[in-house]
């Protein structure tokens, strides 16, 4: 859909310290051959920050670069992947409570990788549907630890970072426009994540940590390869080709790629080779440095280019986001001007 009069107003990330690939390797955390082979350097790892914790610092700070106050805050969005720390509880109520500390609705966003760039899409239509409306607050946050996941080894070509993201989206102004957003789905694809396993009554009952790799595999040996292989290249492409001909823009006019935080191969495969980018052109020579952020790699690569400088006043970035079930989104977001928080 095109975004009209939509803006991202503030940016933040907030990383803990990062651990690198030499390190982990040295201390058995994970095989040298596949760490090297996904050319990340790095990976940001917390020492006991909760995803909730980590996304309310970011939505701080990113209110706080917005000038947004909290009576113009009228919707929040948390996305995560994994555990948020408690059982039965609301992560965005309390990202709203510590960061905000208003009354407007907060609700939780559940899909996966593509959780930050649904919620964009979701927040958008929620505020153009009443004029009243001024801004929504859109965060992620993520903690990736042990015993239930294995940052290096639940999901082999990735590495998991800790961290949490924020975006504040307005109506009325902001460093830049939001051209478009567009979302597809193919839920053929949904259990590629689960895999053959009864459904359990309690977490890990069938397993005792992530296992992605062998969710694809029992996927795969029912459906076959080009089964998914079919899907998975035609949602990437339908959500591109919509997000650019609704901004009216082709592929070539776009300045930036902020592209999931993926190890090499994977972002060559999907993304470098089939769309014809350029790595140096995207945010993987960063990404590499951080691994990937969860539902929030979309939030902190266009924060990344806009504090840097990288993607200044005329820039046009095209956000990727793709998360298991499947779904992908996309926008297309123009810089309008240097932020102050940089200038």
């Amino acid at each position: 859909m095109s975004a009209e009069e939509m803006y991202v107003a503030g940016t933040a990330t907030h990383l803990p310290p990062a651990m690198s690939v030499d390190q982990a390797i040295a201390e058995g955390l994970c095989e040298e051959s596949p760490a090297r082979a996904m050319r990340v350097a790095s990976v940001t790892v917390s020492e006991k920050e909760s995803g909730p914790e980590l996304a309310a610092t970011a939505a701080r700070t990113a209110l706080e670069r917005a000038g947004t106050a909290p009576a113009e805050i009228d919707l929040v969005l948390h996305a995560s992947i994994y555990y948020q720390g408690q059982e039965l509880w609301a992560p965005a109520s309390y990202v709203q409570r510590v960061a905000v500390g208003n009354h407007c609705p907060a609700m939780e966003i559940r899909q996966v990788s593509n959780g930050g760039m649904a919620a964009m899409e979701l927040a958008t239509a929620y505020l153009r549907a009443d004029p009243s409306r001024t801004a929504a607050l859109l965060t992620s946050g993520d903690w990736f630890c042990a015993p239930g996941f294995d940052r290096w080894r639940s999901d082999p070509g990735t590495v998991y970072a800790d961290g949490g993201t924020a975006l504040v989206l307005s109506r009325r102004r902001g460093f830049a426009r939001v051209r478009s957003l567009a979302t597809v789905s193919r839920p053929e694809l949904e259990g590629m994540h689960r895999g053959t396993v009864p459904f359990g009554p309690v977490p890990f009952a069938h397993r005792d940590r992530v296992d992605l790799e062998a969710c694809k595999d029992e996927f795969l040996g029912e459906a076959g390869k080009s089964f998914a292989l079919t899907h998975l290249v035609s949602g990437q492409r339908e959500a591109i080709r919509q997000a650019l001909a609704d901004a009216g823009l082709d592929l070539a006019d776009i300045d930036w790629f902020v592209l999931p935080h993926l190890g090499y191969r994977r972002l060559a495969a999907g993304y470098f080779s089939q769309f014809d980018i350029d790595p140096e052109r995207s945010t993987w020579p960063w990404s590499r440095t951080v691994g990937h952020l969860g539902a929030g790699d979309q939030f902190a690569g266009f924060d990344h280019l806009v504090t840097t400088g990288a993607a200044g006043p005329g820039s046009t970035c095209l956000l990727v986001g793709v998360g298991a079930g499947f779904s992908w989104s996309c926008a297309v977001i123009e810089v309008l001007d240097t932020p102050p928080w940089v200038a």
